[in-house]
């Protein structure tokens, strides 16, 4: 078997090498070679023209003969041109070499009539000036022949790759608009992606059902605000607890904008995307309009906690459309404001003890020592609201979400996508989410344990501490837990404890779980059902799919116009990273100096001239 197909294989070749070369670029006389608006790979071998090609325009005609100029380095000047015949000639003047094409009837087409190939001008006259390697195609052939135009492409690195390929040499500003038509082949325009916003948009609600969208343009079509809501997440959500994160990242594409997202965290401490809107930047009108599309996925409720900055916006937005939920601000944020202003570790120490205090035993006495430390901290704290920052005084429940870290940790995590077009990083976000919430539903349907894992985790380390406390039974549901000094009373029945940890995580704290082994008691009994791996697994257990986009579009839906919005340039080169905060600076881990050791006894602290040894 293994003797037939070695010679099959060498008959094969023989056939491929005794057949006739391929003329008109691969494509025979009579057929059209396809060239317009969509992109189509260019095999470099196969590029030539001869008499009787067809192309689908004239434009696609020009378009072939610059990239072979750009190929065998000449260049070429068109002679004529109207709607019946297109004449093109070589730059340098007596060259023999010509091109002339005409319609095909009555249609767009255009064929080749006339074809001189050969050059009577020397290789050096003709090759002399590019004018034809335009940013367009050097674009093409850098994306079919050479590299990818990911983030860490340079202009540089595409001028360099290009001169080695083709010969073709660039300046930075050539280099730099060919990386950006590339990118544009490969993901699409900017343009473009607003242009198939709604088809975009309908194809994902037929792939996944329940999918809310809804897409705002002005009073001239042009974009103005986008949400997007999957219907997993819809379905998944009543499954989390009930806290709303939001927040806000910049959009760093040709129209910039801002990324809007509302995300809670799942039972095992992960993060679960609820919806994502894009508006022009942060402000009352856009904050009201997000928060109006997103009450209509999750409504108004007493039980409902948002949590977000400290912006303006953001908080008129919540009391106007979410007014029954309780709103908290980001202590993250708040300690970054407290750095920038007061000065001083230990002060900022004793804020995030009060604010994260469990008992307002707990919270006076650290606000107390906040007061005679720096009594304008202690008003700056107070003109913030309590109410928002301090867990002890948040009228709902916020679980152990003082922050917005979880929106920011998916801000960085399509922080790549900023720079694409509208409709492709809406899709990167569907492939996140894609890509989570399959890979969470496996873990989910295999864990063994009632509790997710996260949780189990939690309480393993909790367990050693409660074997080292005292339980004394008061009643049927009541216990006094100590150690040392400390007393605390637990009611396991109505899972409360006087530290109030339990109360306030809905997951039994050390005291809590000393009273149940003492009572023989399971801890999972103390557990919310939020944190139990059916509820993990129910939040997941709708897919996302991709859009649909064999089902038919309704004509209401291709002829809805959506045009980009205006936008303002800015002066200066646009920045790819924000500027660290002084908290960030502060907490960061910083790389220990070098130190620099004596010549003489090899001890640090000095060198070879102050040296003890040698004096």
């Amino acid at each position: 078997m293994g003797f037939m197909l070695k010679k099959k294989k060498r008959k094969k070749k023989r056939r491929k090498k005794n057949s006739p070369p391929m003329k008109s670029g691969s494509t025979s006389a009579s057929a059209p070679v396809k060239r317009g608006s969509d992109h189509v790979k260019l095999e470099l071998d196969a590029l030539n023209i001869a008499v009787g090609q067809r192309y689908d325009t004239k434009d696609a005609l020009e378009t072939r003969l610059k990239i072979l100029s750009v190929l065998h380095q000449f260049d070429f000047r068109v002679d004529r041109s109207a709607t019946d015949i297109l004449t093109i000639k070589c730059w340098v003047e007596g060259c023999t070499w010509r091109v002339r094409a005409t319609p095909v009837g009555n249609s767009t087409q255009f064929t080749i009539r006339t074809h001189v190939s050969d050059h009577s001008c020397s290789t050096t006259e003709r090759s002399a000036s590019a004018r034809q390697a335009t940013p367009e195609i050097l674009a093409r052939l850098y994306v079919d022949h050479v590299g990818g135009v990911d983030s860490k492409v340079l202009p540089k690195h595409v001028g360099d790759a290009l001169n080695m390929r083709f010969g073709v040499k660039m300046e930075y500003w050539k280099s730099h608009r060919t990386l950006l038509r590339a990118r544009d082949i490969v993901r699409g325009s900017a343009e473009s992606g607003y242009s198939e916003l709604p088809m975009y948009l309908y194809h994902i609600r037929k792939a996944n059902p329940g999918t809310f969208t809804h897409l705002e343009v002005d009073e001239v079509n042009r974009f103005k605000y986008l949400f997007l809501a999957f219907g997993a997440s819809i379905t998944g959500f009543p499954y989390m607890r009930k806290v709303i994160v939001v927040d806000g990242t910049y959009l760093q594409g040709k129209y910039k904008g801002t990324l809007l997202t509302a995300t809670a965290q799942d039972g095992n401490f992960q993060i679960f995307p609820i919806a994502f809107a894009v508006v022009d930047s942060e402000n009352d009108d856009s904050w009201e309009w997000f928060f109006q599309q997103l009450s209509k996925v999750i409504p108004d409720d007493e039980e409902l906690a948002v949590i977000s900055d400290r912006h303006r916006a953001i908080g008129n937005a919540i009391g106007k459309v979410y007014p029954k939920s309780s709103r908290g601000i980001c202590t993250y944020h708040l300690y970054k404001n407290i750095l920038q202003r007061f000065r001083g570790g230990d002060a900022f120490r004793l804020v995030k003890k009060a604010a994260s205090a469990f008992t307002l035993a707990d919270f006076d006495t650290t606000f107390e020592e906040i007061q005679a430390m720096n009594p304008g901290l202690h008003k700056y704290l107070e003109t913030a609201d309590i109410q928002k920052w301090a867990r002890v005084h948040f009228p709902g429940d916020r679980y152990n979400l003082l922050t917005t870290n979880i929106a920011e940790s998916i801000n960085k995590v399509i922080s790549s996508s900023r720079t694409l077009p509208i409709v492709k990083l809406l899709d990167a976000i569907r492939l996140m989410m894609t890509r989570w919430f399959t890979s969470r539903r496996t873990a989910a349907g295999t864990t063994k344990t009632t509790l997710t894992r996260g949780v189990e985790i939690l309480l393993e380390k909790r367990v050693p501490n409660a074997k080292m406390l005292t339980v004394q039974s008061i009643d049927l549901h009541h216990s006094q837990v100590t150690t040392g000094s400390s007393l605390h009373i637990v009611n396991l029945a109505g899972r409360q404890c006087t530290c109030r940890r339990f109360d306030k995580e809905k997951l039994p704290c050390v005291h809590a779980i000393a009273a149940a082994e003492a009572r023989k008691l399971s801890t999972i009994s103390l557990c919310h059902p939020y944190y139990h791996s059916s509820y993990l697994l129910n939040a997941y257990s709708t897919s996302i799919m991709p859009r649909d986009v064999a089902s038919p579009v309704p004509e209401k839906i291709t002829t809805k116009i959506c045009l980009p919005p205006v936008i303002q340039a800015q002066p200066g080169r646009p920045k790819k990273s924000r500027m660290k905060s002084a908290l960030e600076k502060a907490t960061e881990k910083k790389r220990p100096r070098k130190q620099h050791l004596c010549s003489t006894c090899h001890q640090s602290g000095h060198n070879c001239k102050t040296c003890k040894i040698q004096a």
